[in-house]
């Protein structure tokens, strides 16, 4: 039994997942909470959009019955080979997509445009900046950072990296 991956076709990973379960074939769909900016949008969105894994024994399960299942465009294949995935990356990505879906994001705090903040993580860590804007359908924010000559410098950050400037901060 390896992991194999599947490219659904487009917009279709929630379909091709119950098709799947339905026919009793592990599956490992990895997905992310989000905060949209429209409370109407999805909450839960693929980490890897049209691409979902399987767990099978080519020898049981053969390759052209995966083809033809509704919801599938194709078996990830190089030089002809489906292309198999180690149960390492599969532990890892379970792992990752657990540990970001437990972080608080900053939904809770609202920001508005003009807002001073610092950077709480990566390469700006430590600056302070303004808010400028939330990405549309992103966990991003748009920061005007102070870098030389008080120019201000447009940077896309994780809103998870971004924290309220306090007075003793």
């Amino acid at each position: 039994m390896s992991w194999y991956v599947l490219q659904s076709k487009p917009n279709r990973e929630d379909f091709l997942f119950s098709q799947l379960h339905h026919r009793q074939i592990e599956v490992f769909y990895p997905r992310l909470r989000v905060n949209p900016v429209n409370p109407r949008s999805r909450k839960i969105k693929p980490f890897f959009p049209s691409y979902l894994f399987v767990h099978v024994d080519l020898n049981s399960t053969p390759l052209s019955s995966l083809h033809y299942i509704p919801g599938v465009n194709r078996v990830v294949s190089f030089d002809f080979m489906p292309a198999v995935v180690s149960d390492e990356v599969i532990n890892t990505i379970k792992q990752n997509v657990e540990r970001v879906n437990k972080e608080p994001s900053l939904s809770g705090e609202q920001l508005v445009k003009g807002d001073p903040v610092i950077i709480s993580g990566g390469p700006f860590e430590g600056y302070q900046a303004i808010f400028d804007v939330r990405l549309e359908g992103s966990e991003r924010v748009r920061l005007l950072i102070k870098l030389l000559h008080d120019q201000q410098v447009r940077a896309l950050i994780p809103s998870k990296l971004v924290k309220p400037k306090t007075k003793s901060s």
